[in-house]
């Protein structure tokens, strides 16, 4: 984490899903791990944390997690629907996940194009028998744009 702020949100975030009963499993792409990597720097996160996958390639989302591979070749891995079928599969696969947070996307400095700029970000969250998705674009340099996701994708946890 960069700053106290951070470190507040991972904080906040522990403490909802320890009042909500709630058990998270994260599935990542362009934060390589970050997300879990916050929640279980805090001491008690196992209580809360089921485990993350770090799925970086199309091949990992698809055996890890079981994101079709129809599905990535019609819309990319950085799209909605690849999200929303990251969240689904992680879920499914964690037994005792309630709450799956999913991120892909385009941290830079290259792989990004006119229709998927760097710093376009698909988030995908499946908790309580729903999916939900949004796309987001943030700006700055790779480092940026990975702390962004990760404060996004926390915030999506806080907000189920």
């Amino acid at each position: 984490m960069t700053n106290q702020d951070d470190s507040d949100l991972v904080h906040r975030v522990l403490s909802h899903l320890a009042q909500s009963h709630g058990r998270l499993v994260t599935v990542e792409s362009c934060t390589g791990g970050m997300i879990c990597a916050a929640l279980t720097a805090i001491s008690g996160a196992s209580e809360v944390v089921e485990g993350g996958f770090v799925t970086y390639s199309n091949a990992l989302k698809a055996s890890a997690v079981g994101v079709p591979e129809p599905l990535i070749e019609a819309f990319g891995a950085v799209s909605i629907e690849v999200a929303e079928a990251m969240a689904q599969g992680g879920l499914m696969r964690a037994t005792d996940a309630t709450i799956a947070v999913s991120v892909t996307g385009i941290a830079g400095p290259g792989g990004g194009s006119e229709e998927k700029p760097v710093g376009t970000v698909c988030f995908g969250i499946a908790a309580n028998g729903r999916i939900s998705s949004e796309r987001l674009h943030f700006t700055g340099d790779r480092d940026a744009i990975r702390f962004a996701t990760l404060r996004h994708a926390l915030e999506m946890v806080l907000a189920t």
